[in-house]
């Protein structure tokens, strides 16, 4: 019998936010991630990057500050880098768990670039806010730099870019050879590198991709039989945060995009994991989607927890 492939996408909550909490959270997040192998699960890993690319493009900022003649890393630059440095820590903690555990099972990162269009209608409302909070005077130069800020009131003025829907993944069929060969593969790290064709070359683009909505297209274009989708609660919720809350165990597809239209998840949270289940599912309908804390992951795999989502 095949082993059940599945993506994993993993949240802020698996890494942590700085270095050092990133440090002891994958350690964490190894253990829940092993227990799936040990269930005999092929897998797959997406994970997001917020604050490690945010961390990261202050530090090139800053660098360019004190060394004028220092040129500034882009941020797909600093997409790639937060890949690498996330892949890093997932790979080598969980390569290290399942030697504990007797296993011996290659983890590999693929530094991973995905197409956007360059007429996307994101591209004309950025709304992702990155990097560190600017005086006027700073944000009036990022403006004439051609790039968009926004102000957070008693703050300061913050630089946004757009999030463009996903196209293709570049590196899609390494991703599937490694994983048809057995190996646990991390990739598409923080939505992937954005980049736009040109003829034969891709071009780095200042932006970024949601970290849900890429992790459903590659559980589909991967064919795989689950999408885990891991956040800070244990599964999805009615009326999350009232005094109505109320769990929701299962629904469809039918059922999902009723409570979408009826307001019952929040944007920027819960609803872009419904729309990655959405268009998983619209891809691969024998697939399922789990959406619970990583914490719960194991129990939620038995049905003891968490939310399942079918298309029918």
């Amino acid at each position: 019998m095949s082993k059940k492939k599945v993506v994993v996408s993993l949240g802020h909550n698996a890494l942590g936010y700085t270095t050092m909490e990133q440090w002891d959270a994958v350690k964490i997040t190894a253990k829940a991630l092993a227990d799936l192998v040990e269930a005999d699960y092929q897998l797959t890993i997406t994970h997001s990057n917020g604050p490690q690319v945010s961390m990261i493009h202050k530090a090139m900022t800053e660098l360019r500050r004190v060394y004028i003649d220092y040129t500034p890393a882009p941020m797909c630059v600093c997409s790639a880098m937060s890949q690498g440095y996330v892949g890093y820590d997932i790979q080598n903690a969980l390569r290290a768990e399942l030697l504990n555990r007797g296993i011996s099972k290659p983890v590999s990162t693929i530094l991973t670039q995905v197409t956007v269009d360059p007429y996307d209608e994101a591209f004309y409302e950025p709304t992702k806010q990155i990097g560190r909070f600017m005086s006027k005077e700073d944000a009036d130069i990022e403006v004439k730099k051609g790039n968009y800020v926004v102000e957070e009131p008693g703050q300061g003025y913050r630089r946004v870019v757009a999030a463009p829907k996903p196209i293709d993944i570049v590196e899609i069929e390494t991703i599937q050879t490694l994983s048809d060969a057995g190996q646990v593969v991390i990739a598409c790290g923080g939505g992937g590198i954005p980049v736009i064709e040109q003829q034969h070359a891709l071009k780095g683009a200042s932006a970024v991709i949601e970290k849900d909505c890429i992790a459903g297209k590659l559980a589909a274009d991967l064919k795989a039989d689950q999408l885990i989708i891991c956040t800070s609660v244990p599964c999805v919720y009615k009326n999350f945060g009232s005094d109505k809350q109320e769990a929701i165990a299962s629904m469809t597809v039918t059922e999902a995009q009723k409570y979408m239209e009826e307001g019952q998840f929040e944007e920027g949270t819960m609803l872009p994991k419904i729309e990655a289940a959405i268009a998983y599912l619209t891809n691969v309908p024998n697939g399922s989607v789990l959406i619970t804390s990583l914490d719960n992951a194991t129990d939620a795999i038995n049905g003891k927890t968490g939310t399942v989502i079918i298309r029918q």
